[in-house]
């Protein structure tokens, strides 16, 4: 197979996206292919440096960090110009675009370098990202209305579960290139034993501190379980509603029971916790639940988005999105019986191991390109 030079873009290096790029071009420079990837440079704290420095060590095509704002501004222009810059200077094959703003820079850049003669294949992951705005809200619908656009830039878009696909026919409409749905897959390391730290609370939280996540129903579930000793809680992560979920912990009068010690790597976080709740509003494929699922912590997760294709053909059972009272009992049964939680988590882990490899999903991934952008 020929190699590539290949460029990935997305705008903010954390969550589920980012590691997804992460694993994706570590696999394919392992495959041989050059890879580079650009990103938002105001992303800093110590966390994101160090992933971003694990990240560079197999980029031959560098890293490249460049000012991306996260609602729509005149920052888009010299973003996508910058991507223009770099794409052109590295002599890309491909590029392909992550989320709904390294998606709108990637293909916008590839547009315009084939218009000068410069043939480069555009590709786009969309993560959820715009797709999980209304479509009949302001936003929505202008979001739909630039997805719609940049489609016909496109070569091809790569949908990382059949729900994302569908929630794209139905807010953007048909798909008008070529598509594929190519599952996110585990490298072989993360799969491990759970072992709780000897402090370890009840429950673990793990991700985005925002709306969408959740965190407010876990509490509000929390103060509604009667035990004869109180739930605890640990909080991973941090984000644009943390100080709210502070403040509703406060509310409750959970303070004593839930501790936030900030973001960490998923690896870190899961001895922190018993259980694994995942309370989404919504979601897109999203890493935690395969990452947990390869630790073998018992997890209890809402049924969004990607999630009950991931849990398919076993018998782990979700819980409905906003429903404080099933989240509340679903963690009180898996509180009571430990074993049984522990046995549904080892038959999960058999079953993602199987069917979710990084391996499957560079190979199948690379296919595409060669496949559409001929």
């Amino acid at each position: 197979m020929t190699k590539l030079r290949i460029l990935h873009c997305l705008r903010a290096p954390v969550g589920g996206l980012f590691r997804h790029v992460r694993d994706l071009s570590a696999s394919q420079a392992a495959d041989g292919h050059q890879v580079g990837v650009i990103v938002d440079r105001m992303a800093n704290d110590r966390l994101t440096e160090d992933r971003l420095d694990t990240l560079s060590a197999h980029l031959t095509l560098g890293l490249h960090r460049r000012t991306m704002s996260r609602d729509i501004g005149w920052r888009d222009f010299t973003a996508t110009y910058a991507t223009i810059a770099i794409a052109k200077q590295l002599e890309c094959d491909v590029i392909h675009g992550h989320g709904a703003k390294g998606g709108a820079y990637a293909r916008l850049a590839a547009s315009r370098l084939t218009a000068d003669g410069v043939r480069v294949g555009s590709f786009y992951t969309p993560h959820g990202g715009s797709l999980h705005y209304a479509p009949a809200s302001l936003k929505g619908r202008i979001f739909m209305a630039l997805e719609r656009r940049l489609a016909r830039s496109t070569d091809g878009i790569i949908f990382e579960s059949a729900y994302s696909a569908d929630v794209y026919r139905r807010h953007v409409g048909p798909i008008s290139c070529s598509s594929r749905v190519i599952e996110n897959g585990l490298l072989p390391e993360e799969f491990s034993t759970h072992t709780p730290a000897p402090a370890a609370t009840d429950i673990v939280f793990i991700g985005e501190l925002r709306h969408l996540k959740g965190v407010d129903l876990l509490l509000e579930a929390m103060a509604r379980i009667d035990r004869p000793a109180p739930v605890t809680a640990t909080i991973v992560g941090d984000g644009p509603d943390a100080a709210l979920f502070r403040q509703t912990t406060e509310r409750l009068g959970l303070m004593s029971r839930v501790s936030f010690p900030g973001a960490m790597p998923a690896a870190h976080a899961f001895p922190l916790g018993r259980i694994l709740v995942m309370p989404s509003r919504a979601e897109s494929f999203p890493y935690i639940v395969l990452e947990a699922a390869a630790a073998g912590i018992p997890m209890i997760a809402t049924s969004v988005g990607g999630i009950p294709e991931i849990v398919a053909g076993t018998d782990t059972k979700l819980v409905p999105s906003g429903n404080v009272a099933a989240l509340a009992e679903a963690i009180s049964t898996a509180l009571d019986h430990p074993a049984e939680a522990l046995e549904n988590a080892a038959r999960l882990k058999a079953s993602v191991a199987s069917r979710f490899t990084a391996g499957k999903m560079s190979s199948a991934i690379i296919a595409f390109y060669s496949e559409t952008a001929r």
